[in-house]
Parts: C-alpha cells; structure tokens; sequence
C-alpha cells in the first residue's frame, strides 16, 4: 500500500531538526540580511516547471528553499520594513504553526479541542474591544473576509432570509464608508450582490474622519430618493494615514437611522491593547460588527483575521445549512454545534487559532499594549524628523503609527524613483500613497523588531539620497 510517510523517520528528524535551527537563525539575524531585494528572472524561471511526475529528495527541495525561496519574500519581518501595514510575526507563533501543522485538523466544525480554542481566542477578541461575552465569531484570513462576513450579516438583518433564498431582489440597499475606507469594503459589496455603486463614500474631514454632516445628508437624501440605508462603515485605524472614524457619532446615526454599524479595524482596533489609546476608539463597543487582523499589532503570522458580531442569532441564520452529510448530533464527533461552519464562507478550515492563542498566551496583552506604545512614539519620532527637517514635508497628520510625507521639490515620479531605490538597496522598505492627488511616502511602523535607531537610519538614508 502507497504512504507518504518516510522510510526513515530518523532521516526526517534531522532534516526537521535542521530546519528548525535554521529558521531561529534567520529569525534572531534579521538585521544582517536585506529586508527585501529583486528576484532574479533565473529564480522566477524556476517555478515555471511542469508538474513533477517523479520524487525529489526532501533534502534537495529545503536546498532549493534556502538559496530560492527564503532570500526573496516580502521582509516584513525584518526591522527595516515600513511599508503597508504588514505585522512582523514572533517565533512562539512559527512554532505553533508546526504544531498545527502535524495535528492537521479540520476546524471547520465537529466537536474537538479546535474549535475549543477558537472560541477562547473569539471571547478574547470581544474582551479586548469591549463586545459582549455573548457575541459571536469566527477566524478567516483576514479583514478582507471579515469585512465581507459582517456585510452578509447586515444584509441578512435588513431583509432576513429572503436574502439568502432569492437574493436582495428589487431592493435598493446602500451602504456608507468613508472616500478613504479600505477596498475590500466596496469589494464586499461587489461579492453580496449589492453593488459598488450602492456604496456611498463620504468625504473626509482635514484629520482624514468621515464627515458626519455630510453622511447624515446623504443618507438623508437616499431615504427621500427611496433607497434602504442598511450599513454605516466606521473605519478604526484608516489605511492611508491610520485615522480613526468618530466612532460614537457613527453609532449614534446608525442607532437612530436603524442601520447595522459596522467597524474595519483591520489593524487599528488593537490599540484597545494601549491603555493610552484605548480612548481613541471610544465607540467600537457599541457595534454590531467588529473586522480586524491578529497578523498585524498582534503579530500573528499569516494569516489571521477576526469578525466579531454582537447579535449571534444572526450572524448564526446568516450562514447556516442543514445538510445530510454535516449533521450534527447530540453526541460523539458530531456534537458542539455551532461550528466555524455555521459562521463563515469557509468549511475546510486549518488550526488557525492555535497560534492566536499561543502568542497571546506566551506574551500576554501588556506586552502587545507596549508594542503598540512603541510603534506610536516611533512614529511621532519621524514626524518630529520631518518638521524640523528643511527637506521633507508631512503630509497628513500622525494618528497613530503611519507616517505620510515628502521631499521639497520633487516630483511624483522622482519621489517613487527614491522609494523603489530604498527598496531595492536592501536597506528599508517603505510605501506610497496619494494624497490630495500627490504621491506621498508612507511608512508604517508595525514590526515589534523596528528601533529608534531603524527610524533615524530611514530619515538618514531619505536625505542623503541625491537630488
């Protein structure tokens, strides 16, 4: 009979063992390698084979990862990455993952120790933002899901199970977000069936908040053109400059307008683990639905993404089904309905919560509270950079840990020539954004492993870079 385990699992061991030790050197030498560089168009050719008929010796393909795979990811884990707001990862969450890994189990439901944890890791979510202990939810890859999850569940709530059975039919729903809300916001409304055009963006405020007169007009003005206001999207920690939505006035308009208020949070709600900035989301609390990602301030690794909803009757009718094949039962494997399941897209589901809990376990949430602190600071350390510096220029406000700027005098297409030079020399890589229609440098401070001194090394190599 045919296996795939080894022949010889003393020759597997030292293989593991060796690869073990070689991630934790990679991991403690970060700082001697490039944060990112090119990918040679002979390393691209490599992965453009056919299918391999025969085996390869498992020695040769770790060989193949060393020199071909591992020199040329992203490098957000590295201290000098700065762009996007990408988490830096911890290695008590890479060893959880080769846990999860030999135990392969299905957390898509049945009534087992992961699914367990899966709930310790949920009741923990809404602790740390303040939900009830009674509200529902369920890990996905990331906010992207999870801000799609929580539309399904405001759209099951405006029209009920009509809108599962035959679709929202004839029904104008619109949908409210800020102009500078994430995109998989107006992608959740492409994939429900809504329609991007259903979403209204509201102008920004001169911090970046949604304007709360101007929403109010416009769902004012869509009542009067009989249109279904259903959502009102706050935005916790905006992707272009990391501002927070005032989040009470949403609920309050969502309250009175009997509308679902939902919060991306995909980074910013875990400033709940800062006492000091716990304040500034005054107002998550009172949503219906909370998205957010434990792989960036948590630093999780990939992927780890969390919805919360306050109303578990609905977040339950919105995706359950009855099937003969998936019943459950009152005893055996069978029992511990609901499952992960019965709450999301997904029904092949990997032990993604044991690394959540271990990382959390491990440090404890002062400890993320801390790095949230130091990312912050760090981040109002480069602005001070930048205002006392006669070269560079803010270009928005410092809410939390995004830093947006520029260099006096140059144009769009010489500030992203710089930024692709700092990426590509290895040395720092930040991003870019528009604002107020000009490319502005954007670097975002995540990594727990990034230092003052990362921070004026990056401003350093800014200016000396030749006009």
């Amino acid at each position: 009979m045919a296996t795939l385990d080894p022949g010889d699992w003393a020759q597997l061991r030292a293989l593991g063992h060796r690869m073990m030790d070689d991630m934790i050197d990679h991991l403690a030498g970060l700082r001697d390698i490039p944060v990112w560089r090119p990918m040679p168009d002979d390393v691209r050719n490599t992965f453009k084979k056919p299918l391999p008929a025969a085996p390869t010796d498992m020695n040769a393909i770790y060989e193949m990862f060393s020199e071909r795979i591992k020199p040329y990811v992203t490098g957000n884990t590295h201290p000098g990455f700065l762009g996007w707001v990408h988490g830096g990862g911890n290695p008590v969450s890479m060893l959880a993952e080769l846990l999860a890994g030999a135990m392969n189990a299905n957390c898509g439901g049945r009534d087992h120790v992961g699914i367990v944890v899966e709930r310790q890791v949920i009741a923990w979510a809404a602790e740390l933002t303040g939900m009830p202990p009674s509200s529902s939810g369920v890990l996905l890859t990331g906010s992207s899901m999870a801000n799609f999850v929580a539309l399904l569940c405001a759209r099951y709530a405006a029209l009920g199970e009509q809108a599962r059975q035959t679709g929202i039919g004839s029904n104008q729903l619109t949908a409210y977000a800020a102009a500078t809300a994430h995109r998989c916001i107006a992608g959740a409304m492409d994939m429900a069936g809504i329609g991007r055009q259903a979403l209204r963006l509201i102008p920004v405020d001169a911090n970046y908040r949604i304007n709360i007169s101007a929403l109010k007009s416009a769902i004012a003005d869509d009542v009067a053109a009989g249109k279904q206001p259903f959502l009102i999207v706050g935005t916790a920690g905006s992707v272009d400059v990391g501002a927070t939505d005032d989040l009470n006035a949403l609920a309050n308009i969502a309250a009175d307008a009997k509308l679902w208020f939902h919060v991306d949070g995909a980074f910013g709600a875990l400033a709940a683990l800062s006492p000091r900035l716990k304040p500034r989301l005054a107002g998550i609390e009172r949503a219906d639905s909370i998205a957010f990602d434990f792989h960036k301030w948590a630093q999780v690794t990939y992927d780890a993404g969390c919805v919360l909803i306050r109303d578990a009757r609905i977040h339950l009718a919105t995706f359950a089904q009855k099937t003969n094949y998936l019943a459950p039962a009152a005893r055996g494997l069978a029992a511990g309905e609901p499952w992960p399941c019965d709450l999301g897209p997904d029904l092949s589901r990997g032990f993604r919560a044991l690394k959540i809990w271990a990382t959390l376990s491990a440090y404890g949430a002062e400890a993320f509270g801390k790095i949230v602190d130091d990312s912050c600071e760090l981040a109002r350390h480069l602005a001070r950079r930048i205002d006392t510096s006669s070269r560079l220029e803010r270009a928005a406000p410092v809410a939390l840990n995004i830093v947006c700027f520029r260099v006096h005098g140059y144009t769009d297409a010489k500030l992203a020539t710089l930024v692709a030079d700092l990426q590509e020399s290895g040395r720092f890589v930040p991003s870019t954004t528009i604002l107020d229609g000009r490319l502005a440098i954007r670097a975002a401070i995540v990594n727990h492993r990034t230092t003052l001194a990362d921070i004026n090394g990056f401003v350093d190599a800014i200016l000396e870079y030749p006009d």
